[in-house]
């Protein structure tokens, strides 16, 4: 007990600390506006006109980008000589003074993109030269010329990594990077290079990284940049790409020649670490088949090279133009959306550790599957949009998809593939077969391997997860159709009359189903086995496009999150119980589009509180021949509602009774008052005699 007074002093003590401590903070990530963490002064956005002076002078990264300061002044960052990283993103500059940087001698980093330097780049060219310890420059979006370029990176020797992004540059020499010996990445995509001189890159023996995308180039011959690693010059014109010959070896490691003009595939070296090689959107093709000539040895074409008085001829096989080249560790290509009528015999041989191919959008009419072709590591093939009418499995080659994931074959023109192409496919999870005019076979195939049966079996294909026939033109499923299989994934849209009246087709796959798509397959609310009940793990149910006139049975247990409804025949909403079981786990309803009727939609109130449709602007109903949107519809049962709601037969009855009781009325008054004189005109008429 006489412990305590001390220990609640030194409480008291210790939380007076903190509390400073705390308020301290608070109020220095306050000052000026700025935020203050660590060294690093944030002061982005500020609408400053000038550098802050207040800051502390130990502040290592000041950021102040997008703020109008114009000028940097001498005087600007004289109070923070421990500078090691400044950003001027989008500050207006025009002008750096000559000595703006002369006290930041920690300087490693410099952002100056997209500013206005180019109006007095002399000036700003001589406040970079005093930074002797720079490593990261970025001067993107700055207008300079090649000129302008050079003078600013002139003496700044321990440079690393520079941009030059989106500017104004033409062409390059080997004046504009002198003295650069250290730099190991260079940024000059976006610019207008239509030309690049020999040895424009020969004192960059550190480059590693060249980004050329975005520019003008028309060729890149006699490439030898030996120490890159990665070579973007995508988005430009090239129609050659001819690396130098010679056994020299090559670093590259990645090549991306994508969208140019290319009209053969390039001439790589002969030994390279090539593993990523990207061709897309080209006008590339292999000619041999067009080339008249029976030998290898004329299909040849001479380059002629002139530098100066010198002159080169260089001889290129350039219908077979992979031959000489070093693929052995090329490990993803991209060959899509080019003019491939043919892959060579011997192509992907080349290439063992090929892990993904992608020939899209190409010519391809017949795929030829061999030993090594595809190669044994192959994990992804994408062969869709192109014309495949054929798939040829060489005999006696089992396995030969062992390794493969996923394979794309749609929108080609398939009508069957050999029997037993996915028989030791035992990694293939997705395969996608949409827009081919195939059937499913109905019993397994008595064809020998390698033939080509106008039907597929995916059957008893157990690692598949996912399977797209989206517009194949499929007949009614059999009962076995997706026997052995645990998909998760499957989409049949568009595919009339599918299940013919009954899902039980699906049934064997119904316990591992998580995403199910049956839009505009013929459903109807005829179909008495429309109950998806037992596909306790759906997720995702798409049943737009079709005619529905009542909402698909569900029960027990449900996790579905997704329905489309879209596109159908339903005239009311799901009863009370069937919608309030689905609000249970349903995140996303589609509902529009559905010839509603406006007095059947009791329940429209509890689904809009939900917040579960995505689609409830476009939402309408008929009422009274007129088209409504429902969120229009007056709170309650519209009056006209409430008249159709009556029995029709206890109206008219209403409607008569009075109409009968006032005629009846009507013939008893008028009987009553001419009762007398009518029997006597009746008894002079018919000489009735008197009784008295």
């Amino acid at each position: 007990m006489e412990l305590l007074p001390l220990w609640l002093c030194l409480g008291f003590h210790f939380l007076t600390v903190e509390w400073r401590n705390r308020s301290g903070n608070v109020m220095a990530t306050s000052q000026g506006g700025c935020e203050l963490l660590d060294g690093v002064a944030d002061c982005r956005g500020q609408n400053l006109a000038s550098v802050p002076s207040n800051l502390p002078p130990s502040s290592q990264t000041l950021l102040l980008d997008a703020n109008p300061l114009k000028t940097l002044w001498n005087h600007s960052l004289q109070r923070y000589p421990l500078l090691e990283s400044l950003s001027l993103h989008s500050c207006h500059l025009e002008h750096i003074s000559r000595g703006a940087f002369q006290e930041q001698a920690r300087l490693c980093s410099l952002a100056l993109p997209d500013n206005s330097l180019s109006e007095s780049y002399k000036e700003t060219a001589a406040a970079l030269h005093g930074l002797r310890g720079l490593r990261r420059l970025d001067l993107s979006g700055n207008s300079l010329t090649e000129d302008m370029a050079a003078l600013m990176l002139q003496n700044l020797s321990s440079l690393e990594s520079v941009s030059l992004a989106r500017n104004t540059i033409m062409r390059l020499d080997d004046s504009v990077f002198e003295g650069l010996g250290r730099l190991r990445e260079l940024d000059l995509q976006r610019n207008y290079i239509f030309e690049i001189e020999g040895g424009a890159f020969d004192g960059l023996p550190e480059l590693r990284h060249l980004n050329l995308a975005y520019n003008n180039l028309p060729c890149i011959v006699d490439f030898a940049l030996t120490q890159l690693r990665s070579l973007n010059v995508s988005y430009n014109v090239l129609e050659w790409f001819l690396a130098s010959g010679g056994e020299a070896t090559f670093e590259l490691e990645t090549l991306d020649l994508s969208h140019n003009r290319l009209l053969f595939f390039p001439l790589l070296p002969q030994c390279s670490k090539l593993h990523t090689l990207l061709l897309r959107d080209n006008n590339m093709g292999f000619y041999r088949d067009l080339y008249n000539t029976s030998s290898p040895q004329e299909m040849v074409a001479q380059f002629l090279f002139m530098d100066g008085n010198v002159t080169n001829i260089s001889t290129v096989n350039l219908w077979e133009e992979f031959s000489s080249s070093d693929l052995s560790d090329l490990r993803f290509l991209d060959m899509s959306q080019n003019q491939f009528q043919y892959l060579p015999d011997g192509f992907l041989k080349k290439m063992p550790s090929l892990s993904h191919l992608n020939l899209n959008q190409n010519c391809l009419m017949t795929l030829h599957i061999r030993e090594h072709e595809p190669p044994g590591a192959l994990t992804e093939l994408d062969l869709s949009q192109n014309q495949l009418s054929e798939v040829h499995l060489a005999p006696g080659l089992p396995g030969c998809l062992r390794s493969l994931r996923s394979f794309n074959l749609s929108s080609n023109q398939l009508l069957g593939v050999p029997t037993g192409l996915f028989a030791d496919a035992s990694n293939l999870a997705t395969i996608d077969m949409s827009h081919n005019q195939i059937s499913l076979c109905p019993r397994p195939g008595d064809l020998d391997p390698g033939g080509t049966p106008g039907c597929v079996d995916f059957r008893n294909v157990a690692s598949l997860r996912s399977l797209s026939l989206e517009g194949c033109g499929l007949g009614a499923l059999q009962d076995c159709s997706f026997q052995g299989m645990a998909l998760t994934h499957l989409d049949l849209s568009g595919n009339w009359g599918l299940l013919n009246g009954s899902i039980a087709p699906l049934w064997d796959i119904a316990p591992t189903l998580q995403v199910l798509s049956l839009r505009n397959v013929g459903l109807s609310s005829g179909f008495k086995e429309l109950d998806f009940s037992g596909f306790g793990n759906l997720r995702d149910l798409d049943l737009s496009g079709n005619a529905l006139t009542s909402f698909p049975r569900f029960r027990g247990s449900l996790v579905l999150q997704t329905l489309d409804l879209r596109r159908n025949l339903l005239t009311a909403l799901p009863q009370r119980a069937v919608s309030e079981q689905l609000m249970g786990s349903l995140r996303t309803i589609y509902l529009s589009q559905n010839p509603y009727d406006c007095c059947g939609v009791e329940d429209w109130g509890a689904l809009q509180r939900l917040h579960t449709v995505a689609d409830l602007a476009m939402v309408t109903c008929n009422l009274s021949s007129r088209i409504i949107r429902l969120t229009e519809l007056p709170g309650g049962v519209p009056q006209v509602c409430k008249w159709e709601r009556v029995d029709m037969g206890l109206l008219y009855l209403v409607l008569i009774l009075p109409s009968c009781l006032t005629l009846l009325v009507a013939c008893t008054v008028i009987f009553l008052t001419f009762r007398k004189p009518l029997l006597q005109v009746i008894k002079n008429r018919c000489h009735w005699s008197s009784i008295y």
